[in-house]
């Protein structure tokens, strides 16, 4: 029996992030990556800017720049490394990463895009259900197909092609607790 939601959800409206220099970020996501600039704020008493990019479905992801943030913290706040290339971990309550869903049928075509515009990518990730959760070929098993990216100001990016219907199966994990261990 179907459990009743408390709340209908649409999808994400944004998600705010916080750049060092808001000229890049318009070049990165606009220019290279082809997300419309669809609103862009100027803060009261020239305390920043708050811009947002259409990444589909009428989802965005939005920017904040404070002249006087923090510099970024590689490691705690966000992953160090990309996957395949070093320590993924991040800390509690920080943001590991935004995978972006793109069209399975146009993954390798975008992939090989990045590399054209040379941006810096992790090998594919074929993602599958095996002991090693990776597969070098795409496979019955693979449920998605990945690769990984930063942005100017060291943002984790995912292309995320889902490449299987999800069904009961898929939920076969209890969660873990801190308790637990």
């Amino acid at each position: 029996m179907a459990q009743e939601r408390p709340f209908e959800f649409k999808g994400v409206n944004h998600l705010a992030l916080v750049c060092r220099d808001m000229k890049k970020t318009v070049e990165f996501y606009r220019d290279k990556l082809g997300m419309p600039l669809i609103k862009t704020i100027n803060l009261p008493n020239n305390s920043g800017q708050h811009f947002f990019f259409d990444c589909g479905n009428g989802d965005c992801i939005a920017f904040f720049w404070f002249p006087e943030a923090p510099e970024a913290s590689p490691g705690i706040a966000a992953p160090a490394m990309l996957p395949t290339q070093g320590s993924f971990v991040s800390a509690h309550g920080s943001m590991n990463h935004i995978a972006l869903n793109i069209p399975a049928e146009k993954f390798d075509e975008y992939y090989q895009r990045l590399i054209d515009m040379g941006i810096e990518v992790t090998p594919i990730l074929n993602h599958d259900n095996s002991p090693s959760q990776v597969s070098a070929e795409v496979t019955e098993d693979v449920f998605v197909r990945s690769v990984y990216f930063f942005d100017p100001d060291g943002v984790c990016l995912e292309f995320a092609a889902w490449t299987k219907d999800f069904d009961e199966s898929d939920v076969a994990h209890e969660p873990i607790s801190v308790a637990d261990l």
